[in-house]
């Protein structure tokens, strides 16, 4: 494909949003005048892009969950290795 053409039609299952912007400087193609990704240069945020104070504090207590599940978890591991090298392998 030629570079500047575009096919008359989206393949299927395109639709053509931007997922990843690959105007990378050191690039052929880079072009330096585009606007960056929403929010930067002044463009507008798309809607829903911020988080509410309370999707925040959801998104803040699943994390928090998460990271206690894995600390509780090795904590009970180290305690079960205790017990079972005080029990069983040193009697």
């Amino acid at each position: 494909m030629a570079r500047g053409k575009r096919p008359a039609a989206l393949p299927e299952g395109d639709d053509g949003r931007t997922i990843v912007n690959m105007n990378v400087e050191g690039m052929p193609w880079y072009a330096p005048e585009r606007p960056g990704p929403a929010g930067e240069d002044g463009a507008p945020d798309p809607p829903g892009a911020r988080m509410t104070r309370a999707e925040n504090l959801m998104f803040t207590w699943g994390a928090l969950k998460a990271a206690l599940l894995v600390v509780g978890v090795m904590c009970a591991g180290m305690a079960l290795f205790v017990l079972f090298c005080q029990f069983v392998w040193f009697k």
